[in-house]
């Protein structure tokens, strides 16, 4: 580790501090529907789509009502998205006829499982990709159909993160509020200003928005090169705010059409933490104790500050075994020198911190340790930070089985905000963890036997890695991968797709039914016997409820791949 690495992950982690409180101030505002500075602008276009959509404002649902409203809306955005692709050779913005007779030499082919398993994955905030944005999307595709997902997802997981603090906050009643308002107020006025402003300051900095073909040119070499552009500043800007992370290139943020300069560098990495934090200060304010939204940050800072340095510690001492050899002992295998080590490994600690997925360096040459924190960091959740509304009811999952584990401790009814959290909140989050979990051993395991074994290009603990990972990366809705697997076939397009489903509404649906229990009750006073949930006793709780749950269900896994890899690397041998 250097000074100035150090340094790098300080000043990140202070902006972070501070941009999380006006950041969160400002979307309780928007989710209780009162004025912002924004509204003589934007309340127009609010009104104006619910008007086109036939929504009542302030008409709430009950959560079974809100559920469905955010099924329905998935299904179709889905269903929209399934035929762009597989229609996109006769839509318009297509200037290198990709689906056509025209496509280039190397394009890959919309086939329908490779359409299935993107449209789940742009639905579900995945943003995984077994192809390469340029070389199989046209224009239309990229900006009617993945740019407008980005910022459809994420604007459904900041609508069920405020679903689930109204449970909290109101009191015998059956209504969580209403899920279209809570979409059109997180895009309308969150996702859409900041990302207008982003995609402009990107451009200033060389990142390219246009809709030209692709340029060739003739290189030093004497060789044609094809350039390929196109819509980036655009989408970059919405897939990092939303924590989408879908790359418009395949190489994502390492390209630097994606990611010009440092400066753009951190200003991607800010945009990823910018929701997921304001948000807990939302959850205070909106709960009428502050001081709950910043424990909740606290437990999130912690972890997140052991695993980048963790992290950076581990690609700084890179891999002995290059370093009897006499070469350079810091891991700078798939990391642009642009960038350096550590702002390769805090992005790729943010990004997977987060429900981002996009990558300035190739997780897949990370050394063993390296590639464990990223992994780890799906595993349990994605909840520190986590994704734009997704890491803040994944962390109240949590919260919720914390106070029930201290309640069975003490021997008295749990309690949260002035809740009693009885068995129906406990099956529901254990729903969500079980569900969530399995659906990665599973599949993980069938893929080591015939036709996920023909995807992966080491063998090895690193190749059981690629696969763990790639699960990891889907139940998660992350979309980051190890590039070592190929896993644009039908088998993995399907499983993948089947795994992402599974990560995204199988913990959205019990956390909904959860709000609606929570709203139904009373709220009941603080005693003696109240365990505190805004100081460090409950913090370190809570910290240690997501590890140790993370590190019991995956640890046998964990340790036939990075674990057994880093012992390997060690002793001395290869594989």
């Amino acid at each position: 580790m250097t000074a100035n690495g150090v340094l790098q992950i300080a000043v990140f982690f202070v902006l972070i501090c501070a941009f999380a409180k006006p950041m969160g101030a400002f979307m309780a505002k928007v989710f209780a529907g009162e004025r912002t500075f924004l509204h003589p602008v934007l309340r127009p276009v609010e009104k104006l789509c619910y008007t086109l959509c036939g929504v009542k404002e302030n008409t709430d649902q009950r959560w079974t009502q809100y559920a469905g409203s955010l099924l329905a809306f998935s299904v179709f955005s889905f269903l929209i998205l399934y035929l762009l692709q597989r229609f996109q050779g006769v839509l318009p913005f297509n200037p290198m006829g990709f689906s056509t007779a025209h496509a280039p030499s190397g394009a890959t082919p919309m086939t329908p499982d490779l359409a299935f398993n993107t449209a789940v994955s742009f639905t579900t905030n995945t943003n995984w990709q077994n192809y390469s944005g340029e070389s199989a999307l046209s224009y239309f595709v990229q900006m009617a159909g993945m740019t407008m997902h980005n910022f459809t997802s994420a604007a459904v997981g900041m609508a069920v993160a405020v679903a689930l603090i109204r449970g909290f906050v109101r009191q015998q009643v059956s209504a969580i509020g209403n899920f279209w308002a809570d979409i059109v107020r997180a895009t309308v006025y969150v996702l859409l200003p900041i990302s207008i402003v982003v995609a402009l300051f990107f451009c200033s900095q060389g990142m390219i928005q246009n809709l030209h073909p692709y340029t060739t040119a003739t290189g030093l070499e004497g060789t044609a090169q094809t350039i390929a552009q196109g819509p980036v500043a655009s989408q970059e800007a919405i897939k990092m705010l939303g924590t989408n992370g879908g790359g418009f290139f395949g190489a994502n943020s390492a390209h630097p059409f994606e990611n010009p300069t440092p400066l753009t560098n951190f200003v991607q990495m800010l945009l990823i933490f910018l929701i997921p934090a304001g948000l807990t200060y939302t959850f205070g304010q909106m709960t009428g104790d502050t001081r709950q939204g910043w424990a909740l940050f606290a437990a999130m800072s912690l972890m997140f500050l052991a695993g980048v340095f963790v992290l950076y510690g581990a690609e700084a001492n890179g891999n002995p075994l290059l370093a009897k050899l006499g070469i350079a002992q810091a891991n700078m295998e798939g990391k642009e020198v642009r960038f350096g080590i550590a702002a390769s490994t805090l992005f790729a600690t943010v990004t997977t911190d987060a429900s981002c997925g996009a990558v300035n360096a190739m997780h897949d040459s990370l050394t063993p340790i390296g590639g464990l924190i990223p992994m780890f960091n799906m595993q349990v959740g994605e909840v520190i930070f986590g994704g734009v509304g997704a890491g803040l009811y994944g962390m109240l999952l949590f919260a919720i089985l914390a106070v029930f584990i201290a309640g069975l401790m003490v021997g008295r009814t749990p309690e949260y905000l002035g809740k009693k959290i009885e068995g129906k909140e406990v099956k529901m989050a254990m729903v969500a963890l079980i569900a969530t979990s399995s659906v990665i051993l599973l599949f993980s395991g069938v893929a080591t036997y015939g036709a996920g074994l023909s995807a992966i290009t080491n063998s090895g603990p690193h190749g059981f890695a690629e696969i763990l990972y790639a699960f990891s990366s889907a139940s998660a809705n992350n979309g980051s991968a190890f590039g070592g697997l190929s896993a644009n076939t039908p088998w993995y397009n399907m499983t993948l797709g089947l795994t992402m489903l599974v990560g995204r509404f199988l913990i959205i649906i019990p956390m909904l039914a959860v709000a609606g229990s929570l709203a139904s009750k009373k709220r009941i006073p603080v005693t003696a016997g109240t365990l505190p949930t805004h100081g460090g006793l409950f913090v370190g709780l809570l910290i240690g409820t997501v590890v140790i749950v993370g590190a019991l269900t995956f640890f046998p896994a964990l340790s036939l791949s990075p674990i057994v890899e880093h012992l390997l690397m060690v002793a001395g041998r290869t594989f």
